[in-house]
């Protein structure tokens, strides 16, 4: 008898993608994760690059159900949109994990911001 994995599990057919999303990591995903790691941001612990069903995170924190997703100019696609969107209607409706969205640029540059701002969410997310 073979059992589902539940939709948070990382799936070992994306392991080796996983591995190399961590490995190969933009400069805002190592500045946020100097922030995330080691239960820095509110004594919360987040996974980098962690599978929920058949997508990838760039950061979860399954103790509030968090994603948080870095957008770059990929992002900008049409095509890459409608993924985005099928993908987020997932995760939320499915797996029941909100997901929050910075660009880049707002790691780069406004990161105290975006910190408060995971705080937050953080802080509200039995709301």
């Amino acid at each position: 008898m073979t059992t589902t994995p539940r939709p948070y599990q990382n799936s070992k057919k994306h392991k080796f993608l996983r591995q190399e999303l961590r490995n190969n990591s933009t400069l805002a995903e190592k500045i946020l994760w100097q922030y995330l790691s080691k239960k820095q941001v509110n004594k919360f612990k987040f996974r980098r690059q962690h599978g929920i069903g058949s997508y990838i995170l760039d950061f979860y924190c399954p103790i509030a159900r968090l994603g948080i997703e870095l957008d770059g100019k990929v992002h900008e696609d049409v095509i890459r949109q409608e993924y985005d969107l099928e993908r987020e209607e997932y995760l939320k409706e499915i797996a029941k994990i909100r997901i929050i969205h910075f660009d880049n640029e707002d790691i780069l540059y406004h990161t105290e911001a975006v910190i408060e701002e995971i705080q937050r969410q953080l802080e509200n997310r039995s709301k």
